[in-house]
């Protein structure tokens, strides 16, 4: 009920619409009640009608009629059927004064016409109220849900880069568009079908109170009996719901892994492997789903197996009143016509039921997501960080994924102005080391310092500001070449964005493109060679211009001609600017101002590249594997370009 309620709450500022749908539902019950109540009325009529009685002449007369269409009608003993009958005895009255002029409805018939035409004009108004309910709770349900999307889209950006390890991309798309999608027709349809059934089911057992309250008590037991079993195979379906959806989940992260990496898949010829895991996601999500269909199937016949026990409660309970004379017939149909409606919207709530657990499942994994705590995006308490001018410190620095230990006490400190190259063996802790400077993680020891200030003390998106990432991984997306150089930099003009791409000599390949920097990219920017997205990438970094860069394995989707071109464009780039390099190709770091050689979450090895061989055993070993066949170059008597 807790999730229930917080969907609900989300609701509130809808409330105007929210009220008038309600108002319309129960407008459409008392229509409802009305629409019975001239069951009541046509048989007043028969049994006023002089040829409805044995022997009679069978005339029609509108004088006999009239008083039984507006008498007061007592119901075994009851009282008497007052201001309803009175006021639905006055509207036919009125209606029959119409029509009694037309030929052949002179008499009794007048009364059945007059029945007919009320009838059809409750029918049009109840139509015209049921939409605008269903409608207004439809906006509703739409603005609810943007709502939360919008909310959910904003807490998954706000994670930390931990969680997207932990939630696969597939499982949390399932909860941006099918929970969603289903709290959407639980907040829209489903509510306006419960408000409607409700509204029905609660003044049509005030009917059939009213009509007989001797008989209409046996509902009190009734009903219970009729809802116990619906409740507990709610909280059935609501368990299975919740299975289901998770392994559609699964089933969403499948596909996902399997249409972004659809090249590996044909390389492989794993076309039959990737169908086989498919085919068992599917197998996996069939139980959950069958069980849902079959508590979802017994609903009905169970609720159609207790009505029919109630209702033969109440025959055998009407022909005991019909036997000792205290039943009068014409208000029997009003009744039965009453309890009638009353069962089939109990048995639309008991449906609407099975929706709203599967509904709740849904709410659970929605506001799951909702309460995950997100990363410290802005405190503004915190100072501001404008600048970077002095030197990155880590002092006594451990991280941990999980069990296994990333860093370990790392102490380094690097002056403003300087290149830094991070290498050494895969699982050194390269990329953990510098994911710490922009907060991507945070140590569970030690501290990160720029210009002597704990970066944990300034605020997230000043920090941020200061650095620029360019990854092996190259996110492009699909937009024009302009906005993905330009990208989080709206107002960027054109000359700037150019000059960037020009930096990282991107600018002449893009100028061939059909409508140059107006092309758009296609997803993942897959109408380019993977040199050119990487160009790109580098690109965008240059037009944010920070004062620290951190490439990691940035050149290495570029052949050897691009690579040469963009050594010479980041020549003087790099001045100036503090830059974190990590690369496995040590051919690219030969003219950084130091090398750290990192092993097992330790700095083993500092200096520049000729101390490193002279000195160093690891670096010099990693080199010597690499350039086993070449001859050690030349120190350079000058740095002349970074890569």
């Amino acid at each position: 009920m807790r999730d229930l309620w917080r969907l609900l709450r989300r609701v509130g500022p809808y409330w105007p619409r929210v009220a008038g749908s309600l108002a319309c539902a129960l407008l459409v019950g008392v229509l409802s009640v009305f629409m019975v109540s001239l069951s009541v009325s046509l048989m007043g009529a028969l049994g006023d009608t002089p040829g409805s009685a044995a022997g009679g002449s069978g005339a029609l007369t509108p004088e006999p009629a009239a008083p039984a269409l507006q008498a007061p009608l007592s119901g075994a003993g009851g009282p008497a059927l007052a201001p309803l009958s009175q006021v639905r005895g006055d509207l036919l009255a009125w209606l029959r004064a119409r029509v009694r002029g037309v030929p052949g409805l002179a008499g009794g018939g007048g009364a059945f016409v007059s029945v007919g035409l009320w009838a059809l004009a409750l029918v049009l108004l109840k139509g015209v109220l049921e939409f605008l309910s269903e409608y207004n709770l439809r906006l509703v349900g739409l603005r609810v849900t943007l709502d939360l999307r919008e909310d959910l889209y904003d807490r998954v950006l706000r994670q930390p880069v931990a969680f997207f390890w932990q939630h696969p991309t597939g499982s949390l798309m399932s909860r941006l568009t099918g929970d969603v999608a289903r709290l959407q027709k639980l907040v829209a349809a489903d509510q306006a079908e419960i408000l409607r059934a409700g509204g029905i089911l609660i003044l049509q057992t005030a009917w059939v109170f009213y009509l007989h309250p001797g008989l209409s008590f046996m509902l009190a037991v009734a009903l219970p009996l009729m809802v116990w079993p619906i409740v507990i195979f709610g909280r059935k379906l609501k368990r299975s719901s919740r299975k289901s959806q998770e392994r559609m989940a699964e089933l969403s992260a499948i596909l996902q892994e399997t249409l972004s990496g659809v090249r590996v898949v044909k390389a492989f010829g794993a076309e039959v492997f990737e169908r086989t895991r498919f085919r068992r996601a599917l197998e996996r999500m069939l139980g959950p789903d069958r069980k849902t269909a079959k508590l979802g199937s017994l609903t009905g016949p169970v609720f159609d197996l207790a009505g029919a026990l109630t209702l033969a409660a109440f025959l055998v309970a009407v022909g005991w009143r019909m036997g000792a004379g205290g039943m009068d017939l014409r208000t029997l149909p009003g009744f039965l016509f009453g309890l009638g409606y009353l069962f089939l919207a109990a048995k639309r709530l008991a449906r609407l039921n099975n929706d709203l657990q599967q509904g709740m499942a849904a709410a659970r994994r929605v506001f799951q997501l909702l309460d995950t705590p997100p990363e410290p995006l802005e405190d503004t308490r915190l100072p501001a960080l404008t600048g970077f001018r002095d030197a990155v410190e880590f002092e006594g620095v451990r991280f941990s994924y999980g069990r296994r230990q990333a860093l370990r006490g790392i102490d380094l400190a690097v002056r403003a102005g300087q290149v830094v190259a991070l290498v050494g063996p895969s699982g050194g802790g390269k990329t953990t080391l510098v994911s710490l400077l922009p907060r991507f993680f945070d140590p569970d020891a030690g501290t990160v310092r720029l210009d002597g200030r704990d970066i944990r003390q300034v605020r997230l998106s000043t920090l941020r500001a200061q650095i620029g990432l360019v990854s092996q991984d190259v996110i492009l997306f699909d937009d024009t070449v302009r906005r993905n150089i330009a990208y989080a930099l709206e107002n960027a003009p054109l000359e700037a964005v150019e000059r960037a791409a020009r930096a990282a000599c991107a600018d002449e390949f893009i100028r061939a493109l059909p409508e140059g920097y107006d092309t758009r990219l296609g997803g993942g920017g897959q109408k380019l060679s993977a040199g050119q997205r990487q160009r790109l990438s580098i690109a965008r970094a240059l037009l944010k211009d920070p004062p620290i860069l951190i490439l990691d394995e940035a050149t290495s989707a570029l052949d050897a001609e691009s690579e040469a071109l963009l050594q010479a464009a980041l020549e003087n780039l790099v001045r100036g600017r503090t830059v974190f390099v990590i690369a496995h190709r040590l051919s690219t770091v030969r003219r950084a101002d130091r090398i750290l050689v990192l092993d097992a979450g330790r700095i083993v090895e500092d200096g520049s590249h000729a101390e490193l061989m002279a000195h160093g055993r690891l670096y010099r070993r990693l080199h010597e594997l690499q350039f086993r066949d070449e001859p050690v170059p030349a120190p350079p008597q000058a740095r002349s370009a970074l890569l």
